[in-house]
């Protein structure tokens, strides 16, 4: 039985040389999610995000939001969420009655589900710009751009009809354009600016290896598992002395309750004769986390042995 060292050795690799260079979130958005069954139940779910950060849900029985962050509310006074809330309450009534119709009118057969997303991004710290996109069917259905509804080519002629339908509604095309062009900018520097400690801080991972089923004879799956770090953007990779190692996969990045992230597994699969892998060598999980300074994150080394 041979015992193969490695070298389990966590390293950020800084984005820059001051603490601005980590900025957190750039943008703001609702998703919307309405499922009609049939011609008497209907579901409409609302939820709003900072990037993938969840911190808005939607209770559709009362009609009001729920804050799931104290800074949620970002700098809108009480009396602007109120104004909100009672603005998408009659919304998903009104949605939900107008969608009826249509379908009574042209025919259309349930269930089906609607989905839309509309937000704001920051650019560059200064240009926000705005977005407003629907899905019918899980298809990509019409968006809003430059004030005008633009059907997509995956929604075909209803969706082509579904903009010529909504363009005789100017009141409702001006009230989305004051919520994109205005409401949400200004909403989502508050809640950048309320929320920036949290937004903004950095959670070290926790590293640890292990190894994989044998892919075959003179072969040896290494996995790197790491775990609970903030914030997301992170590459993982194995190096040998400097050298970055070909084969290297990485699985998905999770979601954790408390906002760090975890990717699934980063593994790479060692191939070579018996005689090769007889001599002890040293390898490296490196991990490349945007913005940390590498001093203030270093995981001692510790040597792990696998069986081969």
């Amino acid at each position: 039985m041979l015992l193969l060292p490695l070298l389990l050795l966590a390293v950020i690799v800084p984005g820059g040389d001051n603490e601005d260079a980590f900025q957190g979130p750039t943008s703001f958005h609702l998703i919307q999610i309405s499922t009609f069954a049939n011609s008497t139940w209907t579901q409409n779910q609302g939820s709003g995000w900072l990037d993938d950060l969840q911190i808005h849900g939607w209770d559709s029985d009362s009609g009001t939001a729920i804050f799931l962050k104290p800074w949620s509310k970002g700098n809108f006074s009480d009396e602007e969420v109120a104004e909100m809330e009672e603005l998408f309450r009659v919304y998903f009534i009104g949605f939900t009655l107008e969608v009826q119709d249509i379908v009574s009118e042209f025919q259309f057969e349930y269930p089906f589900v609607i989905q839309g997303i509309a937000g704001c991004e920051l650019h560059s710290g200064k240009v926000i710009q705005s977005f407003l996109r629907a899905g019918f069917g899980g298809l990509d259905f019409m968006s809003i751009k430059n004030r005008s509804c633009v059907p997509e080519p995956e929604g075909g002629s209803d969706a082509q009809w579904f903009c010529v339908f909504i363009t005789q509604y100017q009141g409702i095309l001006r009230i989305i354009d004051t919520l994109l062009s205005e409401t949400c900018p200004r909403y989502l520097l508050g809640v950048l600016d309320a929320g920036k400690a949290e937004l903004q801080r950095q959670v070290k991972p926790e590293a640890w290896l292990s190894s994989g089923p044998t892919p075959g004879p003179g072969r040896l799956l290494l996995v790197c598992h790491v775990s609970g770090f903030y914030p997301k953007p992170v590459r993982v990779m194995w190096m040998r002395g400097e050298q970055e190692q070909p084969g290297t996969q990485q699985g998905n990045i999770m979601p954790n309750a408390d906002w760090t992230w975890t990717p699934q597994v980063h593994w790479l699969d060692i191939c070579g004769n018996n005689s090769a892998l007889l001599d002890p060598f040293d390898m490296s999980c490196i991990m490349a986390l945007e913005a940390l300074v590498i001093s203030d994150y270093l995981v001692s080394p510790r040597r792990v042995f696998f069986p081969i």
